[in-house]
Formats: C-alpha cells, structure tokens, sequence
C-alpha cells in the first residue's frame, strides 16, 4: 500500500471520528465547520465484470443462495446456505469498498448506493402487491432507465465486485445491504436486516412513474407514499435521507446538496429547512430554492413543500429540535421501505450489522 493512501485512510477515518465526537458535543455550527465538506462531481472509474454468472430468477429459498457457476471452463451449480457470520462479510466488504473508494461525488458512494435501495424498494404498490425490494428489477430496461433512476448505475456498478465475491446473495438482498451499510457507515442509526429477497426476471419490472417526483407538492407525495403503506409522519422522517448526497444536473436535472455535511447523517436535513432563508435559484434549470446566505445549499419544491403543509410542518420540526428522535424513526421507517413486498419466511431472524466505524 502506497504511503499516499495510507495518508488518504488515516485522514478520512480521522474525519469520521471527529464528525462524530462533535456531533456529539459541541454545537451544531461546530460540527458544520468541521463536517466533511468535499463538493465534486467526477464520474466514478467503471468496475470490473464477474466471472460468476448468476441467474436471474434463480431460486433463492428462503437464505439460502442457488446459483450458476463459470470458472475456468467448468460450468455447475451450487447451494449456499448463509449464516448471519456470512452477511456480515458482505456489510464489512461494502464498507471496505466505500473506505477505498473516495473518488465518487462529496467523497463517499455511501448516498448513491442509500438512493439505490431506496429506489428498488419504493416501487411497492400495497393494491396490487407488485414492486418493492423482491426482484431487483432495475437491473432491466424500461425500469432501470426510468427517469428517476437516473445515476443508479453507478451504484450498481460498485457493487458487482461484492456480487462477484459472495455470488450467493441475490442482487436483491445485496442492494438493501448496501443501503444499510451506507446509512450506518455514514454515521447514522442502525437498521436492522432481514434476509431473503430473491432476484426476478425483466417481466417484474414496474410501471414509470412509481417514485416521488421532486418538482411537486404534498399532495403528490402523499398519492405515492400512502400507495406504499406510510403515512404522514413517515413520509417527514425519510425526507430526512435528503440529508445525504446531492443533485446532479446530468440526472435529475437539479442541483447541489441539502446540507454542509452530504456524506454524514444528522437532522441537519430539518433544522436548515426551517431556520435558513430559501429563494428560487435563478438559472436555466428546473425551479429549486437555494440558501440566501452562502447560496451552496439547495431544496426541491418537494423538500420546501413539507414545511408549507400545516399536517407535515410540525414533524419537520420536532427532527430539527431532536436528532435522537429523527434516529429512532428514521430508522424504522427505513427498515419498513426495505422490506415492502417481500414475502419473508415467518421465522426469519432479524440481522444487526456491526459498523465498521463503531
């Protein structure tokens, strides 16, 4: 290992302890100054491809991982029956990957792959039971190319090296761990994990249109929420998740981040929501406010929206004023979104990562 990314590691692992510590002890403005505040928008190195070819729509009963095999010629099949030890090394391994690779936007492909899982989940239609996390279906066209998954290859991308290590985990599980280890890894609450997902084909794909659109107001946020099962409460706390990462023109068409810190999770998300003054940007892209103060910060009229409507706003409030509360519901809405429409075994256990920066 160059003496370079030594130095590279140990600065960033500084940073994540002293973004921590000051959260926890000094005031909010503190932990903005000494937030990790890194603004770029390079586009991520393509990773490399695996040799293990898995089958989509393979059988994957219960925990246990069926799939199809090419190394060195040789074809077969295999039946792995994972333990919570073998889960936790496909976690510690995203999070050694995202502890490597710093390359991608504020420093972290933590907010991306959190995006992904969120987006292979909230497709979920409680009426018809179709959507969800069960499937991974964005691997496919039309709903990989839907407009509001634009940039989720990226995210893809980075994890088929961790695919290509554990071919056993479906895609499916794979993505929802790697939406918990970024939420975790990036300072945030834990979420508990429950495996068992299992990978189908193109034909599962769901309909456009599915996935909240930014430009509008509550009204269609509750049109596409309350069709997952979440109420209003619920749709305030995983707003929160705005906390991380950024717009990018080239995919939504918007931009900037929300907040100082993009690659830490804190309530940061709510308090500047209501405590900064907000203006429409003036520019040739879609309407988004920006802070008038440092004009660095941006909110979407889906963000601007949730402090305008008198049953959101006093949520809104309560996460700014408490982060351990923000925590504990965000947390458990989380593991809700992620586990919409998989049709778990009853016995199936619960898994808690242990975070690689605890």
């Amino acid at each position: 290992m160059s003496a370079s990314t030594v130095s590279r590691q140990f600065a960033r692992a500084a940073l994540r302890t002293t973004a921590r510590n000051t959260f926890a002890t000094s005031s909010r403005q503190a932990f903005r100054q000494n937030g990790r505040r890194f603004y770029s928008s390079e586009p991520p190195k393509s990773s490399s491809s695996s040799t293990l070819v898995y089958l989509a729509g393979a059988a994957v009963a219960g925990a246990a991982g069926f799939y199809f095999y090419s190394q060195g010629g040789v074809a077969g099949t295999k039946v792995f029956n994972p333990t919570k030890e073998d889960y936790q090394k496909v976690y510690n391994e995203i999070a050694k990957l995202l502890e490597e690779h710093d390359e991608y936007d504020d420093g972290s492909y933590g907010p991306v792959l959190l995006r992904l899982a969120w987006h292979a989940s909230g497709t979920f239609d409680k009426e018809t039971g179709t959507g969800g996390s069960n499937g991974a279906t964005m691997r496919f066209s039309p709903e990989g190319d839907h407009g509001a998954n634009a940039g989720l290859k990226h995210a893809r991308d980075f994890l088929e090296p961790v695919k290509a290590k554990f071919p056993w985990i479906s895609y499916s599980d794979l993505w929802i761990i790697g939406g918990v280890a970024a939420v975790q890894e990036m300072q945030g609450p834990t979420i508990p994990f429950r495996p068992g997902r299992q990978d189908r084909d193109a034909a599962a794909c769901t309909p456009d249109g599915r996935l909240p659109d930014a430009s509008k107001g509550t009204n269609h946020l509750r049109d596409i929420f309350y069709r997952m099962g979440f109420n209003d409460q619920e749709i305030v706390a995983l707003a929160g998740a705005h906390a991380l990462g950024r717009c990018h023109t080239d995919r939504s068409g918007f931009d900037g981040p929300w907040t100082f810190s993009p690659t830490v999770l804190t309530n940061d998300y709510y308090s500047l929501l209501l405590n900064e003054k907000w203006q429409y940007r003036k520019w040739d892209g879609p309407q988004q406010f920006q802070d008038a103060k440092t004009k660095s910060l941006m909110m979407l009229p889906a963000d601007y929206a949730l402090i305008q409507d008198k049953a959101m706003k006093p949520w809104v409030e309560k996460y700014a004023k408490d982060n351990n509360l923000f925590f504990k519901d965000f947390a458990a809405v989380v593991t809700k979104l992620f586990e919409l429409g998989v049709p778990f075994k009853q016995d199936t256990e619960k898994i808690i990562f242990t975070p690689t920066n605890a």
